[in-house]
């Protein structure tokens, strides 16, 4: 229901301010919104060859293709004169996002069908750990652990091997594996909710812990600082894992008080310090590299954790072949009809992705996402805020609505400031501790045909804003 009205709040907003700037002469066109594309150059007016300035009056007409480019410098938009049919359009600045219908095609091409891949491939790897008996195994082993934290969800109920799997993922930085598992786990939950519209307690504690993100290895951050030439890219690793931790650990405890959990369980105060333990043990060894040796540790974990899961998942499903024969398939076969349970479940969140998507271009493009965003950056430097921290603050405010936006901005911070500046490595911090809380939301619930996400929303827009703080805190800390 909040979803719904938040969904519907932003188009309402968005096209009452574009319709107020038009027919207020703030905007020349409209049709960049339905029509246009990402960085494509902006139509900000139409002129005859007569109103426009001599100088270039005088030149258009021999320029090639009649095009003049104005004010050519590296870090500001051109202003561009093309004299065509008698008249002069000109274009400055470039676009923010795609329009209304470039983001419909485009959901579908580049988002849709590679996270479908993703969804078959891994969904496959599930099916065969749901076969062979490894998921019914791992369930039983942290069973004790997860019925505390969710105590609707009975023992060895396969869900917990789901978002086990999830949890890992997210924690190795594994966006493509983390998805499909957390599909799954998802579903399962779904078949012990008891109202399937309205999501569960469960669900509520999978979604908001999988927001907050529990990362050990940043590697696409360090990936972009690298592309920008930052002297050490994986300085911000550390403060990017203890923000992100911070934000796991106030998720648990926000909807622990809320769905009454027991935080004093022994095995529960067992399990969190063993995750400490292993995090602190990690960041001591991690430190205690040289620049090359934490860049080598940093871009092979994650791809080895991986293969190692697929490696596990085959071998595992080979030594127990028997328990396929007895269900009358092959390893390969299940492993297909895995693959299609993930092809159908890709297909069927279509809709909520692209619905989503579309909201958040049409409020970017409108103009309104930008004036909210001064605004707020203006009253935090007028309330004593350094300007070093409002320039960044656009990529926390993007980044609940879109993982693309937010990191366009990051890297655009890092380039006008410099990736070793402390705008440019608060934006990546703010980038890897949250996530695309909007986006999930329509992913995960719409996967399962949730319309009622109850307190979800609010709960993971809190926790995104605890993740902004603590960015800022531990940033000012370490840089």
């Amino acid at each position: 229901m909040v979803l719904s009205r938040f969904w519907l709040a932003i188009f309402i907003s968005s096209i009452a301010f574009v319709i107020i700037s038009l027919f207020s002469g703030n905007s020349y066109s409209i049709d960049y919104i339905l029509n246009g594309k990402k960085d494509e150059p902006m139509l900000i007016s139409e002129k005859y060859l007569n109103e426009i300035p001599v100088f270039v009056k005088d030149s258009i007409e021999k320029a090639p293709e009649n095009t003049i480019i104005i004010n050519t410098v590296t870090s500001n938009p051109d202003t561009t004169y093309v004299y065509k049919n008698q008249t002069v359009k000109i274009y400055s600045g470039v676009q923010k996002s795609d329009g209304l219908l470039p983001t419909c095609k485009n959901s579908l091409l580049d988002l849709i069908l590679p996270l479908i891949a993703y969804l078959a491939f891994f969904c496959g790897l599930m099916q065969l750990l749901i076969d062979s008996g490894a998921a019914e195994k791992l369930a039983k082993k942290l069973s004790p652990v997860f019925v505390k934290v969710f105590p609707s969800v009975p023992k060895n109920h396969e869900s917990i091997s789901y978002m086990t799997l999830n949890f890992a993922a997210n924690f190795l930085g594994l966006d493509s594996a983390a998805t499909p598992f957390g599909l799954k786990a998802m579903e399962s939950l779904q078949e012990l909710n008891p109202e399937k519209d309205k999501a569960s307690d469960a669900q509520i504690m999978f979604m908001c812990l999988h927001a907050a993100g529990l990362t050990l290895i940043p590697t696409s951050i360090i990936g972009y600082r690298a592309a920008e030439n930052a002297s050490n890219p994986a300085d911000v690793m550390l403060p990017c894992i203890i923000t992100s931790f911070v934000g796991t650990i106030a998720a648990f405890l926000l909807i622990g008080i809320k769905q009454k959990i027991n935080f004093k369980s022994a095995s529960l105060v067992l399990a969190l310090m063993t995750i400490i333990a292993a995090i602190a043990g990690l960041l001591f060894y991690i430190s205690g590299l040289d620049l090359i040796g934490k860049n080598y540790f940093t871009g092979n974990l994650s791809g080895l954790m991986l293969i190692a899961i697929i490696g596990f998942t085959l071998v595992f499903s080979f030594i127990h072949e028997k328990k396929f024969a007895e269900k009358n398939t092959t390893i390969f076969d299940a492993f297909v009809e895995g693959a299609k349970n993930g092809l159908q479940t890709g297909v069927k969140i279509f809709p909520y992705v692209m619905g989503m998507l579309v909201a958040i271009s049409f409020f970017r493009n409108s103009g309104l996402f930008e004036i909210i965003s001064n605004g707020i950056s203006f009253v935090f430097s007028n309330i004593g805020v350094s300007k070093e921290i409002t320039d960044s603050l656009p990529v926390a405010m993007l980044r609940p609505f879109s993982s693309g936006g937010s990191r366009g901005f990051m890297i655009d911070a890092m380039r006008n400031f410099g990736p070793d500046s402390f705008t440019g490595r608060l934006s990546c911090i703010f980038q890897c501790s949250a996530e695309t809380t909007f986006y999930v939301i329509a992913v995960y619930f719409g996967s399962v045909n949730i319309k009622n996400t109850r307190y979800t929303l609010g709960a993971m827009l809190l926790v995104d804003l605890i993740c902004v703080i603590t960015a800022i805190f531990v940033a000012s800390w370490f840089f």
